[in-house]
């Protein structure tokens, strides 16, 4: 199957192009980066080049990308919703990896990226990209918004404690942490290994784009900080809720946990709390929780490679179901250690 990146010269697009290689049934064709047009991707990226001898970042465009019977995409917010409008009905799937298609609410999405939508009335035809929550909206659809790396994992450790009840919809905390990778491949002072090196901090506190995200998902009202952290990848979501029934147990939330995602090949729910290094270049989340009897709260915990299951992981993931493909297909269960 013929398919096209777009922002493929960003760490997304990377992952996207390193996926592909390893997947039996896409055949990379064009790969477009508008930074790095007229770059060879294996230049920009070296892990690239046994892959890639010969590939070279094209400028973005819409018309090479007619036809193909995939396209990804994995440019910065904001930048999909102009190109969309070509594609839709003339590419044989879309997955967007940006968040330009996963609100529901307009008024939202302006209030939170800080301009209208160019192409709102395109975002009914996008299923939302977890598979383990919306397969069914996933299968036979054209068109996926891949969920973002945070809402991914506070999500998949949530969703089923919600769904069945344990937990109170109101007030839930998610305090995460993201690898510098989560900022993307431009540097900046901010992102610098002199800056993020023996540091920990918070950031985006109120305000993170994430936040609609994860209330969309959870149909709860969410308090959400961020933190960036001294590592390349990872996400690791510690979550709080309130018990809805006092007297729950830990083996019972864990138990709901269990029976969720019990067939589910990309979700590891552990008797501990997870590690972000246990998932390291895998597609893999692994999610736990416990419950804390003296106050009668829940923490409910998530960890991801942001770059994989909480970006391009997912979106092949996503990919597979849209092409009609074995869901695991070209898809690493197994982290790097050490």
């Amino acid at each position: 199957m013929k398919v096209g990146v777009v922002g493929g010269s960003g760490f997304l697009g990377l992952e996207l192009l390193r996926l592909c290689a390893a997947h039996p049934e896409l055949d990379v064709v064009t790969a477009m980066g508008a930074s790095q047009a007229g770059t060879r991707a294996a230049d920009r990226y070296p892990s690239l080049a046994a892959a890639y001898p010969d590939l070279v970042f094209e400028a973005t465009a819409v018309e090479p990308l007619v036809g193909l019977d995939l396209v990804f995409l994995a440019m910065p917010h904001g930048e999909s919703q102009s190109i969309v409008p070509g594609l839709v009905g003339k590419a044989g799937a879309v997955v967007d990896l940006a968040a330009d298609f996963r609100l529901h609410d307009a008024s939202a999405y302006e209030a939170w990226y800080g301009h209208p939508h160019a192409a709102f009335g395109l975002v009914g035809q996008f299923a939302f990209g977890i598979p383990e929550l919306f397969r069914d909206d996933i299968v036979g659809a054209k068109a996926v918004a891949a969920a973002g790396c945070y809402p991914t994992a506070a999500a998949l450790a949530l969703a089923p404690l919600i769904g069945a009840g344990l937990v109170e919809r109101d007030g839930i905390i998610v305090d995460a942490a993201s690898g510098v990778s989560g900022a993307g491949s431009g540097l900046t002072q901010a992102t610098a290994f002199s800056t993020v090196d023996e540091d920990f901090r918070a950031y985006g506190v109120t305000t993170h784009r994430h936040t609609p995200e994860m209330e969309q998902i959870l149909g709860a009202s969410v308090l959400f900080t961020p933190h960036l952290a001294p590592m390349s990848r990872g996400i690791l979501a510690t979550c709080y809720a309130r018990l809805a029934e006092p007297g729950t147990t830990s083996e019972e939330v864990l138990g709901v946990l269990r029976r969720a995602y019990g067939s589910e090949p990309f979700v590891v729910v552990t008797d501990s709390p997870p590690s972000t290094k246990a998932t390291a270049g895998s597609n893999c989340a692994h999610v736990s929780a416990t419950v804390d009897e003296r106050t009668g709260w829940v923490i409910a915990m998530g960890a991801l490679d942001n770059l994989m299951k909480g970006g391009s992981g997912q979106a092949v993931q996503c990919a597979n179901l849209l092409l009609g493909l074995p869901e695991e297909t070209g898809l690493p269960v197994a982290g790097l250690f050490p």
